[in-house]
C-alpha cells in the first residue's frame, strides 16, 4: 500500500511516534514463536530481528573432497547363482589346463626331454630279447590331452559341487552371525 495523502509535516509524523501511535505504519510479517531461544554468547550472531536468528551459508571451501563410505554386508549368498558362476569359472579354468599341458608338451619334445628320458629308461628296463619301456609311445599328445581333459572334467564336476555347497554352508552361518561386513569407499 501507498500512502496517497501527501507529505506529511515533519511535526506531525514526530507527535505520532511519539504518542504510540502505529496505525499508518505498514505491517510487519508474522513471526511465529520460535522452539528455543536464540543463542547468545560469544559465537551468537549479532544484531536482532529475524536475520539474526536466520543461518548464514558458509563461505569456507574445502580444500580436501569429502570421501564416501558405505558399509554394507552380505546377508545371503544365492546358491543357484553361485553355481552358475562358478561352473562357468571352472570351465574356463578347465580349458586352460587343457591348453597350458597340450603348450608344455610341445615345448618338452621340440627340447628332446622325451627322448634322452625314454632312451635312459628303455636302457634301464631292457633285456637282452627286447628294448624295455618306450616313454616316447606312451607320454605321446594325444594321450597327454585325454588324460589332462578328464582332469579337466573332474574339475569341472567338483568345483561346482564345492562351490554350490559353500554357499548353503555361508547362508547357514550368515544366518547365526549376521554375514560378512564390507566397508566400500568412492574413490578420489
Amino acid at each position: 500500500m501507498t500512502d496517497t495523502r501527501g507529505p506529511k509535516a515533519p511535526d506531525e509524523a514526530e507527535a505520532k511516534t511519539a504518542a504510540g501511535s502505529d496505525k499508518d505504519s505498514p505491517a510487519q510479517p508474522y513471526q511465529p514463536p520460535q522452539a528455543y531461544s536464540a543463542p547468545s554468547g560469544p559465537g551468537a550472531p549479532r544484531g536482532g530481528g529475524a536475520a539474526a536468528t536466520q543461518r548464514k551459508p558458509r563461505t569456507a571451501v574445502r580444500t580436501a573432497p569429502r570421501t564416501r563410505k558405505a558399509r554394507l554386508r552380505v546377508a545371503k549368498a544365492d546358491p543357484w547363482s553361485v553355481m552358475k558362476v562358478s561352473f562357468l569359472l571352472s570351465i574356463a579354468l578347465g580349458v586352460c589346463t587343457i591348453v597350458a599341458a597340450a603348450v608344455l608338451w610341445m615345448v618338452m619334445d621340440a627340447m628332446g626331454v622325451f627322448s634322452t628320458v625314454g632312451g635312459t629308461i628303455s636302457e634301464a628296463t631292457g633285456s637282452n630279447e627286447g628294448n624295455g619301456f618306450d616313454l616316447q609311445s606312451f607320454m605321446s599328445l594325444p594321450r597327454v590331452l585325454i588324460f589332462t581333459s578328464v582332469i579337466a572334467v573332474i574339475d569341472v564336476v567338483l568345483a561346482t559341487a564345492l562351490a554350490t555347497l559353500g554357499a548353503f554352508i555361508y547362508n547357514l552361518s550368515a544366518g547365526f552371525v549376521g554375514g560378512v561386513e564390507l566397508t566400500l569407499a568412492e574413490d578420489e
